[in-house]
């Protein structure tokens, strides 16, 4: 799967900067008939939910253009956005061969409830290209922005509430965009919560830094109480979604439950570069997040 991408706010509108850019009196052939699938129709904020896009190449594209993908209030508020560059680039796009691909986002905690609708399309620049939506429904604003799904926000109240134990360091915001955040591990990073006494799937996404350790990357234990789950190794310096399956004995008869992230070895930058970052750290985690099955 590709990597987790990174959900923005408001602020990163793709494409036009003015209706003219958009539109014109005969739009040209579309380029594509595009569609979107989505994993569920509900969701809390703070939410995983799986979005696969499929292009059907109707004609020759001549460069490479990025997917803009705006998600949007009742009111038409842009709330936040899955803008990418799909795989492959279009200028490798042949008629008669769909590209579909799944793209997993962690739902932003915007104030909104309520049905959202999702918009997308392709553009470079101000240029936007004309395609048809599986959807039927058509471009209502002249910017060739196409309704393809549509799906309902949920309180994040929905969700299974995390608590986060011994072994977190304090979370920290990237500088360029607030909305992303992390928390490093300790050796040992203790969540827990109220049991569901079901299945679940644990969601981890992270990151670390396997160039620090040479040919033996960090090893990652997941446990339960004293039952191992999972152990993979991080070797990834870019973000990466891991999707455990933990079985309702997994989690045990009592009312809280919880899960431990352990590393077999951990590091302190300022060893490695003095006035550095004194803190013992395992690995870096941007989401976390409990779904019953």
């Amino acid at each position: 799967m590709p990597r987790v991408s990174s959900v923005v706010a408001a602020g990163l509108l793709a494409g036009c900067t003015g209706l003219s850019a958009c539109s014109s009196a005969e739009a040209p052939p579309p380029v594509a008939l595009v569609s979107l699938s989505l994993d569920k129709d509900r969701v809390p904020l703070g939410g995983p939910l799986d979005l696969t896009y499929r292009f059907e190449p109707t004609a020759a594209i001549d460069g490479d253009y990025r997917v803009f993908v705006h998600v949007e209030s009742a009111d038409g508020t842009m709330m936040w956005t899955d803008d990418h560059d799909p795989q492959p680039a279009t200028s490798a796009w042949r008629v008669g061969e769909p590209i579909e691909y799944t793209r997993t986002v962690f739902v932003p905690l915007f104030p909104y409830l309520g049905e959202a609708r999702i918009r997308m399309g392709l553009h470079r620049g101000n240029d936007r290209l004309t395609v048809t939506s599986a959807r039927a429904v058509p471009d209502d604003t002249g910017e060739r922005a196409y309704t393809v799904a549509s799906l309902q926000l949920l309180p994040q109240s929905e969700s299974i509430f995390l608590i986060y134990g011994s072994g977190w360091h304090q979370a920290e915001y990237a500088e360029a965009d607030p909305s992303r955040s992390w928390q490093w591990t300790e050796k040992s990073g203790a969540l827990s919560f109220r049991n569901p006494r079901r299945d679940v799937t644990l969601f981890v996404e992270y990151d670390s830094r396997p160039d620090l350790f040479g040919d033996t990357p960090q090893q990652v234990t997941v446990s339960s109480g004293t039952t191992t789950v999972e152990t993979f190794t991080a070797d990834n310096l870019n973000p990466v979604l891991r999707r455990i399956p933990l079985t309702a004995s997994d989690l045990g008869l009592d009312d809280m439950a919880e899960i431990r992230l352990s590393v077999d070895r951990t590091f302190t930058p300022a060893t490695a570069q003095p006035g550095g970052d004194p803190r013992e750290l395992g690995i870096r985690v941007y989401h976390v997040y409990v779904e019953p099955r």
